[in-house]
C-alpha cells in the first residue's frame, strides 16, 4: 500500500468542489492545506540494527530477505488509522523496524523467533499491514532492536478438503488471493472485512475478524478448525476435529492474541462453494431503534441474510447529501438498510421470501436492489474518501463496540454524546455517524464513523475524543472492541474488559511461549 494512505495510489480520491463546499458549510473544515510532504520529506530514525546481526538474519533467510532500506522501513512503520497516516506525514524523525524481514515457511518464522529471543531483538508480525488501532506499530519496548516480520511469502493454498469444506491457507495469504486460489476449485472464503482487498489470512484469525457478510457465514474465528502457531518456545499445532471437548479450546488463545502468544503460521478455515446465485434487496425504516428492531427479529428468527446492515439517520442524511451534491442516485431519508442473498437458487429465494415478510411487518418499506447493489460495488472504498477528507483538512475516524440489543441504544447514545461533547469542547463540533454492521442473536455491532475540522494539533485533538469514546463504552457496558482488536489503542480499556485476573492469566500465557518477551511488546496485554 501507499506509505501515506490506504490502498494504492491509482484509486486516490479527489473531492468534488461540491463537496469541499458541503464541508466548509457544515463543520468549518478549510480546504486551504498546506501540500501534503512528499515520501523524501519522511524522516526514520536511524537503524539499530548491527552488522553482526544482520549477517545472522542473512544466514538465516539469505540476503534478498533482508531489507534496511527507507522505503521498505517506512511502510512497515504502523497501519492505517487516521492518527497512523498523521504520523506518516510528519517531517520530524519517526519510529520505524530496524529491519524487515521475509521469512518464506514456518520453520523460517520459528528460527527467526528463537534467534530473536536468543537475541534479545523485538519481533512484530506484519501481515497486510491494515490495523487500526496500533496493532503492527514497531514498539520495542526494552529492546535495543525491533524486526517487522513480513509474511507475504506465506502465501500458498496447502490443501483443500472438499468433501469436509475445509482449506489450509498460509497466513500471509491475502483476502482477494484467498478468493482466487479457493475460486479455481469452486469454493470461497465469504470473510469480506472492509480490509479484504489487503488484510491476510493470519491477520484475519489474529485479530478475531468480521467480514460483511457474518450474518451468513460467521466471523472469521468461526470459521477456524485448525491453526498453526510458531513461538519462541516451540510449536503448536490445534485443531483436531469439530467439536472437540479435549479440554478447552486452545486455538481461542491466538484467534485474536494480534502476535503477543506467537506467530500464525497457517489456518485451516471452513469453506463454502462459490454462491450459485445472489439477491438483493434495500429497506428504508422510518428511525434507527424501528430498523434495529426489524435486524434483531430477523436474526433471531433464523432468517438472517447473508449481509444485514443498517445506518442511522445521520449516516443515512450524509449519504443523501453526497448523492446530491455529485448527482448521483440519492438514497432514502430515514433510516438505510441493506441485505443481501447468497446461496443455492431455492435457498435464497427461501431465505429472501422469509427475511422479507419479518422486515416489513417490523415496519421496513423495500426499496428495491439498487441501493444494495450500490453499496456491494463501493464497500472496499471508504478508506479512499477518509484520506480525501483528511488531506482536504477534516479529521475522520472511526471505532466500533457491540452490546446486547436491550443495551444497544444506550451505548449508541452515550457513545455519541461523549464524541460530540469532547470534540465540540475543542472548538470542532463533529459529525457523528453510526451503522449495525454485524447481528447476532443476543445483540449487535456499533460502528460509529466520526467527521469533524481538524484542530491546530489533530493527534491531541482525536486522543482527547478517542478516551471520551473509550470510557463512555466500558461505562455504557459495551465491549472496547468488536474486530478492530486491542493493539496499543485499546490497550487502556483492558482492564475494564477482562479484568486484574484475567490480565494475569493472559501473562502467565504469555511467559509459557514467549519468556524473554520479545513477540509484538506493548500490544494487547494489559
Amino acid at each position: 500500500m501507499e506509505w501515506d494512505a490506504w490502498g494504492v495510489g491509482e484509486f486516490r480520491k479527489q473531492l468534488s468542489p461540491q463537496v469541499v463546499s458541503l464541508l466548509q458549510a457544515a463543520l468549518g473544515v478549510s480546504a486551504e492545506q498546506a501540500p501534503p510532504p512528499t515520501e523524501s520529506d519522511a524522516v526514520l530514525r536511524p537503524t539499530a540494527l548491527t552488522s553482526a546481526h544482520r549477517d545472522a538474519l542473512e544466514s538465516l533467510l539469505g540476503a534478498e530477505q533482508v531489507r534496511t532500506d527507507d522505503a521498505t522501513r517506512l511502510r512497515h512503520a504502523g497501519g492505517k488509522s487516521t492518527p497512523d497516516l498523521l504520523r506518516r506525514k510528519d517531517t520530524q524523525p519517526q519510529d520505524a523496524p530496524d529491519a524487515v524481514v521475509l521469512p518464506g515457511s514456518h520453520d523460517e518464522v520459528l528460527a527467526l523467533l528463537q534467534w530473536c529471543a536468543d537475541q534479545s531483538v523485538a519481533a512484530v508480525p506484519f501481515g497486510g499491514g491494515t490495523s487500526v488501532v496500533g496493532g503492527v506499530d514497531p514498539v520495542r519496548g526494552d529492546f535495543a532492536e525491533v524486526l517487522a516480520l513480513d509474511l507475504r511469502r506465506l502465501d500458498a493454498l496447502v490443501s483443500l478438503d472438499a468433501v469436509s469444506g475445509i482449506a489450509v491457507l498460509e497466513a500471509g495469504v491475502t483476502g482477494p488471493q484467498a478468493e482466487a486460489l479457493l475460486g479455481a476449485h469452486g469454493f470461497s472464503l465469504g470473510h469480506f472485512p472492509q480490509s479484504f482487498q489487503f488484510a491476510t489470512i493470519g491477520g484475519f484469525a489474529a485479530t478475531r475478524s468480521s467480514g460483511q457478510a457474518s450474518a451468513g457465514y460467521g466471523r472469521f474465528d468461526d470459521m477456524v478448525e485448525r491453526i498453526t502457531v510458531a513461538t519462541p518456545s516451540g510449536t503448536l499445532e490445534l485443531g483436531r476435529g469439530p467439536g472437540s471437548a479435549a479440554g478447552p479450546d486452545l486455538r481461542q488463545l491466538f484467534v485474536g492474541s494480534e502476535g503477543v502468544l506467537g506467530i500464525i503460521t497457517s489456518v485451516a478455515v471452513r469453506v463454502h462453494p462459490v454462491p450459485e446465485t445472489t439477491a438483493y434487496q434495500a429497506w428504508s425504516f422510518p428511525d434507527f431503534e424501528t430498523g434495529a428492531a426489524a435486524l434483531r427479529t430477523v436474526i433471531q428468527s433464523g432468517a438472517a441474510p447473508t449481509v444485514m446492515r443498517l445506518s442511522d439517520e445521520a449516516e443515512t442524511g450524509l449519504n443523501l447529501a453526497l448523492a446530491s451534491k455529485v448527482g448521483g442516485e440519492s438514497p432514502t431519508a430515514g433510516c438505510l438498510s441493506v441485505t443481501t442473498f447468497e446461496g443455492t437458487a431455492a435457498h435464497v429465494q427461501s431465505r429472501y421470501a422469509e427475511a422479507t415478510a419479518v422486515l416489513t411487518a417490523a415496519g421496513g418499506t423495500a426499496l428495491g436492489e439498487q441501493p444494495a447493489r450500490d453499496w456491494e460495488h463501493g464497500r472496499f472504498d471508504a478508506p479512499y474518501l477518509r484520506d480525501a477528507l483528511l488531506n482536504a483538512g477534516a479529521i475522520v475516524e472511526t471505532l466500533e463496540t457491540a452490546t446486547t440489543w436491550s443495551n444497544l441504544s444506550n451505548l449508541r447514545g452515550a457513545v455519541t454524546g461523549a464524541l460530540t461533547e469532547s470534540l465540540a469542547g475543542q472548538g470542532t463540533p463533529p459529525l457523528v455517524m453510526c451503522h449495525i454492521s454485524h447481528t447476532y442473536p443476543t445483540g449487535a455491532s456499533l460502528y460509529f464513523t466520526v467527521v469533524c475540522a481538524q484542530a491546530a494539533d489533530p493527534l491531541a485533538q482525536w486522543a482527547v475524543a478517542k478516551k471520551a469514546a473509550g470510557d463512555a463504552i466500558v461505562a455504557a457496558g459495551g465491549t472496547i472492541t468488536h474486530h478492530h482488536a486491542v493493539g496499543r489503542d485499546h490497550q487502556p480499556w483492558m482492564v475494564d474488559e477482562i479484568g486484574e485476573l484475567g490480565g494475569k492469566v493472559l501473562r502467565a500465557v504469555k511467559d509459557a511461549l514467549d519468556p524473554t518477551g520479545i513477540l509484538n511488546p506493548g500490544k494487547l496485554l494489559p
